[in-house]
């Protein structure tokens, strides 16, 4: 994750409602007009019916309250509004409590088709249709289980599994490959380049595989793993996710296929 950011955490009431202004709803109306066609063209049926499940607003911001009422009666999970960068220590251990860390910003209109760092559309509009589906709910939380259980020098092991599947992962149904990942339903031009992009490398899913492929969080991933179903997830759910590790530090890392990061500036 970004180390800075520009962005400022918005504050909760004492209602837990976030007061976005008028400019704010808007950016969040035009995101969902113009990605909504692009995500029933390409992302998963799972996506798909989360999203019908929730009913998300489309002319203004969702709060945190409203999708946890929603969220807590279906999976028990809920959601709340953190500081735009959190760590991965309190990422693992909300998502070990079945709480989904939110930030509680909008992006402004010069990042518009592009953010590097997680902002509420991201959150809301990516993440939250999977956290109605008991198994990916579960996959979650077990996610965060193991965080907890894992050393920090692990964390970025760890990590590549929840990136490589609930934030940029596809999956087939029938002949067709969809977008499965949040990343990727909330980002207009990573979503097509995922299914279509002639670069692209689409390997199998394989957990070792997975722990071992560097990522950049900056660039249109290079490199995508493809479910065949759903259960291939909830088997990955039920392994020894740090012998897995172990497994993966003893092998190494495979050598990324992007360029790296330019130094700033």
């Amino acid at each position: 994750m970004p180390k800075t950011t520009k962005y400022v955490a918005k504050v909760p009431d004492a209602d837990g409602v976030i007061h976005y202004t008028a400019q704010e709803n808007a950016v969040w109306r035009d995101l969902v007009a113009q990605q909504q066609p692009n995500v029933e063209r390409l992302a998963a049926a799972p996506f798909l019916a989360g999203q019908r499940r929730l009913n998300l607003p489309v002319d203004r911001v969702p709060q945190c309250v409203e999708v946890s009422e929603v969220l807590e009666d279906l999976t028990g999970w809920r959601v709340a509004p953190v500081p735009a960068l959190i760590g991965f220590g309190r990422f693992f251990k909300m998502l070990s409590e079945k709480t989904f860390p939110a930030a509680s910003f909008i992006r402004d209109r010069e990042s518009f088709d592009y953010i590097e760092e997680p902002d509420i559309f991201h959150e809301i509009y990516g993440h939250t249709p999977l956290l109605t589906d008991p198994r990916f709910a579960k996959f979650s939380q077990r996610i965060g289980e193991t965080g907890l259980a894992c050393d920090p020098a692990d964390y970025s092991w760890l990590i590549r599994l929840y990136w490589f599947t609930v934030e940029f992962g596809l999956i087939r149904e029938g002949e067709q490959i969809k977008a499965l990942g949040s990343g990727l339903a909330s980002s207009p031009g990573e979503l097509s380049h995922s299914i279509f992009g002639p670069s692209v490398i689409r390997k199998p899913f394989d957990v070792i595989d997975i722990l071992r492929t560097p990522y950049r969080i900056d660039i249109n991933q290079p490199i995508y793993f493809v479910l065949d179903d759903v259960e291939q997830l909830l088997e990955a759910s039920e392994r020894d996710l740090l012998v897995d590790i172990k497994k993966a530090q003893a092998l190494g890392l495979y050598k990324p296929v992007f360029p790296p990061k330019p130094e700033a500036a």
